[in-house]
């Protein structure tokens, strides 16, 4: 078990492939939860329920993460609920095509922007002052180990992360005085979610996964578990000392 502050960990995409598995890691590692989904109701409930069954206090929230307004009723919602929010994880992000950057249609360039930048700044915008007055807290962001090798026809995932890496380095170096910190999971290929969906779509085939495989130290793909326990590293008391850092949980990928 991991140890944390006071309060909950408001997971923003917790009804999503691996925002789901990364909830139930914290509700099992000992941390309160508040569920944010913008469309699966039901799919946060179940989280939801999870984590009561394990002896957590768990709450759920509807937003839509593109309206700052709607972020900030969220956080409000959540402290409400709770008392305090310990950490915040950014798992929110739309289906991620798998398109070369010369044919990426604007709008869905666009989109993924407002989703995963324009959200993520958003909620640490109305969660920073917050945990300057409850004396520090943690903002762990899911990138993409694309950051460290470039996979092509992945640039809506790769390139838009890319900024909230920043974010979190900016973070880290101006709230650190407040205790504040932020850190980033580079996330690989994830046996859940979007794997799941664009393999449906035929988007991914079994070429790919055989190129893909070549990439990996480690033959297998990860699990949702497995980016769950390195998010609750960062924010569990455990990290205390860690911030503006970055750990790949890709299998090795590119290595």
């Amino acid at each position: 078990m991991a140890t944390f502050p006071a309060g909950c960990t408001l997971l923003f995409g917790g009804s999503g492939g691996i925002g789901q598995g990364v909830a139930r890691t914290f509700a099992e590692q000992g941390s309160d939860i508040a569920v944010v989904y913008r469309s699966k109701r039901s799919v946060a409930d179940a989280v939801a329920d999870h984590a009561r069954a394990q002896g957590r206090k768990a709450s759920v929230h509807a937003a839509d993460v593109t309206d700052a307004a709607q972020v900030q009723a969220v956080v409000d919602a959540a402290i409400a609920e709770h008392g305090r929010v310990h950490s915040m994880v950014w798992a929110a992000g739309p289906l991620v095509n798998q398109r070369y950057l010369a044919d990426t249609p604007m709008e869905e360039w666009r989109h993924a922007f407002d989703v995963e930048v324009h959200g993520f700044f958003a909620a640490t915008q109305a969660l920073i002052p917050h945990m300057r007055q409850q004396g520090g807290g943690s903002f762990v962001t899911l990138g993409s180990a694309g950051h460290d090798w470039w996979p092509a026809r992945d640039g809506l995932s790769v390139a838009v992360k890319a900024a909230n890496e920043q974010l979190v380095k900016g973070i880290a170096k101006e709230e650190g005085k407040a205790n504040i910190r932020a850190n980033s999971v580079l996330v690989g290929v994830i046996d859940a979610g979007q794997l799941h969906e664009l393999t449906r779509q035929g988007q991914l085939d079994e070429a790919w996964v055989t190129e893909t495989h070549k990439l990996l130290c480690l033959k297998r793909w990860g699990s949702d578990a497995e980016i769950g326990h390195a998010c609750v590293y960062f924010a569990s008391n455990e990290g205390g000392y860690t911030t503006g850092q970055s750990i790949s949980v890709s299998g090795g990928f590119g290595v």
